[in-house]
């Protein structure tokens, strides 16, 4: 007995260090197959021919107090109050001069979303063309949305929501954002349906966000691995074309398991994004900076007007005048030449960039140079 008892745990503690060992073995595994920065397919793709479209439309803003256009100076907001007004069986006598100060014209925009189904309300966006002061409080009359086709897709009315706020006396005038513009939250019904090729029999194709040929072969052996072979095909860098099955029960089912898919993102192209209107600089993780000796030295020009006042002596019939002084001071700090060593790492570029004490506007300049120099391996893109 007591040996059968002796025996039972060293079996046991064998049999758990065996299952152990086999489930740190499929952990191995999965680490291992698991693709290093994988995303799915549904954030880095789009799917071709069902995407958002614009309409757009000319209304009339009625109710303001007192802040709308001034009529003499925008007549089309005359006319067009005119033309609504015959339409609703009110005739205004010809030659009549109209001053009104509570219509605004403005325009009215909405972006309608994939699958609209007449019925489906949109959001609105209400913005002033005249010289309304404010279209704070005004309601919104029956406007047309129409698309790129000229046909009418939704109709826009209701009360604006306007999240400034403004007032002025006497000369003086405060105002807390923007009051030339406004949004009307439900404010668009769509009346027709955009017809998009997701029910027919052809094949679906994908669009990359960024075109890149190793993203594109990663999607195509993904869903290939997945659902068969030559289920999907490259056309090109960006489009990948897949044979989803007929009707639209079964695409829909196909492509919510083809989005869900992960893949392997190729390394995206290095590339310095520039903003020169406000100096920031913003690079990836792609960028590479060869050795490279760089000087740089600031340029700093300065005038001083200093006015002096020249007071004639007492009775001598002079005249009291302002003379100009002024002073120009020219100062260039010297640039010492500074070798900056190759980096291979962002940190790296970062870290040798640095050195240089440049501001955001020089560094600019300095990137500029290094691209022209071949030492920056990179695309600078100014915007």
């Amino acid at each position: 007995m007591s040996t059968l008892v002796s025996l039972a745990p060293r079996n046991l503690a064998l049999r758990l260090r065996t299952l152990l060992g086999c489930a740190l073995a499929g952990v191995a595994l999965v680490t291992a197959v698991a693709p290093a920065h994988a995303a799915r397919i549904k954030d880095i793709a789009s799917l071709q021919g069902v995407r958002n479209n614009q309409v757009v439309g000319y209304g009339l803003v009625v109710g303001l107090d007192g802040t709308g256009d001034q009529t003499t100076q925008t007549p089309f907001t005359t006319q067009s109050l005119m033309a609504m007004l015959s339409q609703l069986g009110v005739n205004v006598p010809p030659g009549t001069r109209l001053q009104l100060k509570n219509v605004a014209a403005v325009m009215v925009t909405a972006t309608l979303p994939p699958f609209a189904q007449p019925g489906q309300t949109l959001d609105i966006t209400v913005s002033s063309m005249g010289n309304a002061k404010s279209l704070r409080g005004g309601t919104l009359v029956l406007t047309p949305l129409k698309g790129a086709d000229g046909q009418v897709y939704a109709l826009a009315q209701g009360n604006l929501a306007v999240g400034g706020a403004g007032a002025s006396a006497g000369g003086s005038k405060a105002q807390i954002n923007h009051l030339s513009a406004g949004r009307v939250p439900n404010g668009a019904t769509v009346e027709r349906e955009v017809p998009t090729a997701f029910g027919d029999d052809h094949p679906l194709r994908l669009e990359l966000l960024q075109a890149d040929f190793s993203t594109a072969k990663s999607v195509v052996d993904t869903v290939n691995r997945r659902f068969g072979q030559n289920i999907a095909r490259a056309l090109d860098s960006r489009v990948i074309e897949v044979i989803a099955p007929p009707g639209p029960d079964g695409r829909v089912e196909f492509m919510a398991s083809i989005e869900e898919l992960e893949v392997t993102r190729g390394r995206v192209a290095a590339k310095v994004v520039v903003n020169a209107r406000t100096g920031s600089v913003v690079m990836n993780q792609s960028v590479r900076l060869n050795p490279v000796a760089v000087a740089h030295g600031n340029l700093t020009v300065t005038v001083n007007n200093a006015p002096e006042v020249s007071q004639p002596n007492a009775f001598s019939n002079g005249e009291t005048v302002v003379v100009p002084r002024t002073d120009i001071q020219v100062t260039q700090q010297g640039g010492a030449l500074i070798q900056l060593d190759g980096g291979a790492q962002l940190s790296e570029v970062v870290k040798a960039l640095n050195m240089l004490g440049a501001s955001p506007a020089d560094l600019i300049s300095i990137l500029q140079a290094l691209q022209s120099s071949g030492a920056l391996t990179a695309e600078l893109e100014v915007i």
